[in-house]
């Protein structure tokens, strides 16, 4: 077994020259440095921190063959052709590659020629593969998306549940077990499921500064939305509905109003969604308008902006999916639109599970957290962080920081809702329950005799939004609870009795609706804006010829070069290869393969500028 003593120069000579990093991101060289002395190891990492260079790394010194399992086959893909044109020899076997294509690859692995193997876990945990595999020298096993592993955690996949025998069949191997998304308990099965307890768990944090949060009460999601993307237009984002039909509807609307959109849900042809997928990593300014079914493992490190039109499965899930933007470390925004609908829905999604009721009852309990996090007058980062076991200031960075919002003492409007939940029978809806507290004239009302109730017009001060918004926030605050099975009727909790009773106090939020981020997306730009001038169109013409090299190869822009080494070209404008390897991930073969024509870029819009100015 190496020492780390050993095998931390190695690893940073190999960060420097294979992949032109001069130095590790916080984080990263504990979890290289305890798989290159062979030790198991779950690295909690935030997206966009460098995680695949954790284990990419120790699969260069340590030798040998290195698997990686990963949930995708277009990340696979991506991360394939992103090594080779870093020199490293990688493949992946896949069902979207034809025989020939994958008997060669297997060839390769077969001849000590791959390093690093991408499989799906289904194709791994075959009995052939895994027979073929154990009389290779598999020195490391690297498990991408590990929430996945978890029943606990917010993505389980059942496919993956078979990779807890991997630590019994390759016992020589180190095991790497990498995620974004896991809280304690989600941890804690990880390692004892893939390392039988043992093992060494890093977690890095969870806090992704450069993202602005921000939520906001649905109340016309089509204007709220397009008021979210006005500053937007240039910029590549993911919009996240609840269903395949709200997908297919939104998209075309977008596209109706002129901006390049783009449908994904696994109802589509695949063919299809893999062309949608494609144009979205390759093409500047494209919106994709998806179900969940898209997302998992897409590293577009350019990603500006994601927007929820309603609410996420649980607060993992919306960690997970607004993750996914700002990848590149540069300031992004989010936006989630909700409303009781969604709660209902979310609620029903969870009844109709198959899973056992402990299991419903704790995916209630994580959609409470998130219903939480919406209602919350609190710093939107802080309540995010304080889930996941980490304490933080408020950010000064999200709407609620931004533009507080009111708070003032409900408990009497609260006991007159309660009153009505408690005279109705508890088995009315929100709608219902709004118009006998303000006295509505409604044949239901007359119908139900709820016109000679004692709270019949008790709260005609008060609007139809702000009855909604009250017991929306008594909902979340766990003093009422909804009917699934049902039409969505409220019923009290032992809490909501005690408030009732004068045994407790509310205090509750006034909504604001608030234009979608205009003010902060001109506040972005103005910060981003580093580069100007003869800088900023030399930069340009660095990102179309990046464009060009990409299609040519048929990869996303990013494999060639990030956004960073190309800004940093544009700043440091170098002249010969010698000063090309000093640009931020610049490594060898990349020196090699793409010094040439950049280097021609370059000086030809040096010379442009010095004969025009």
């Amino acid at each position: 077994m190496l020492s780390l003593q050993d095998a931390a120069p190695t690893a940073k000579s190999i960060l420097k020259d294979v992949f032109g990093y001069d130095a590790f991101r916080s984080g990263q060289e504990e979890v290289v440095n305890t798989l290159i002395a062979g030790g198991h190891t779950l690295a909690v990492m935030p997206t966009g921190s460098g995680k695949s260079l954790c284990f990419q790394i120790p699969a260069l010194v340590r030798g040998g063959l290195t698997i990686v399992v990963s949930p995708l086959i277009a990340l696979m893909e991506d991360q394939v052709a992103a090594l080779r044109l870093a020199g490293v020899a990688a493949d992946t076997i896949n069902g979207n590659r034809d025989r020939v294509a994958n008997v060669a690859a297997w060839r390769r692995v077969v001849d000590r020629e791959t390093k690093l193997l991408y499989l799906a876990p289904e194709r791994l945990m075959t009995e052939r593969m895994l027979a073929a595999l154990q009389r290779l020298p598999v020195r490391l096993i690297a498990v991408d998306e590990a929430h996945c592993i978890s029943r606990w955690g917010p993505s389980f996949r059942p496919e993956y549940e078979e990779l807890t025998r991997l630590r019994d069949l390759f016992p020589d191997a180190a095991l790497a077990a990498l995620t974004a998304t896991a809280d304690e308990t989600t941890r804690t099965d990880i390692a004892q499921r893939l390392f039988h307890g043992a093992g060494t768990t890093f977690v890095s944090g969870f806090d992704r500064p450069n993202i602005h949060l921000a939520v906001e009460l649905r109340q016309d999601g089509r204007r709220q939305l397009l008021d979210f993307l006005a500053s937007r237009r240039q910029e590549s984002g993911i919009v996240y509905c609840l269903s395949r039909d709200k997908t297919e509807k939104t998209a075309a609307m977008l596209v109706g109003e002129g901006i390049r959109a783009l449908p994904y849900h696994a109802g589509m042809d695949a063919a299809q969604r893999s062309t949608n997928q494609d144009i979205f990593m390759t093409d500047p300014a494209v919106v994709m308008v998806a179900t969940i079914a898209f997302g998992m493992g897409i590293d577009k490190p350019d990603i500006r902006f994601v927007c929820h039109t309603g609410l996420p499965a649980n607060i993992e899930a919306y960690y997970q999916e607004i993750g996914r933007a700002g990848r590149d470390g540069r300031p992004a925004d989010t936006l989630m639109l909700y409303g009781l609908d969604d709660i209902r829905m979310r609620r029903m999604f969870i009844d109709q599970d198959d899973g056992d009721e402990s299991h419903k009852r704790r995916e209630h309990k994580r959609l409470d957290t998130l219903i939480s996090f919406c209602e919350s007058p609190e710093c939107r980062r802080r309540v995010l962080l304080s889930y996941f076991g980490e304490q933080s200031e408020s950010c000064g960075k999200c709407d609620v920081c931004h533009n507080p919002p009111q708070v003032v003492d409900g408990t009497a409007d609260a006991r007159n809702a309660l009153e009505v939940v408690r005279e109705t029978g508890q088995r009315f809806g929100a709608a219902h329950l709004v118009d006998v507290l303000r006295g509505a004239d409604t044949e239901k009302i007359r119908s139900t005799g709820h016109d000679r109730l004692g709270t019949y017009g008790a709260g005609s001060k008060l609007g139809k939004d702000e009855w909604r918004s009250i017991l929306r926030q008594l909902l979340a605050a766990g003093y009422l609870r909804l009917d699934i099975a049902g039409h969505g009727g409220m019923s009290m909790t032992e809490k909501g009795h005690a408030l009732l009773q004068g045994h407790e106090t509310f205090h509750y939020r006034k909504d604001t609706l608030r234009r979608s981020g205009k003010a902060t997306a001109r506040a972005r730009r103005a910060a981003s804006a580093e580069l100007s001038g003869a800088a900023a169109i030399l930069l340009k013409a660095l990102k179309d010829l990046r464009l060009t090299l990409a299609r040519e190869r048929g990869v996303p822009a990013y494999v060639i070069f990030p956004d960073r080494a190309l800004e940093d070209m544009a700043q440091r404008q170098p002249r010969t290869k010698d000063e090309m390897a000093d640009v931020h991930g610049v490594g060898a073969a990349k020196l090699r393969d793409f010094a040439t024509p950049f280097l021609a870029v370059i000086a030809q819009n040096t010379e442009d500028a010095h004969a025009s100015g």
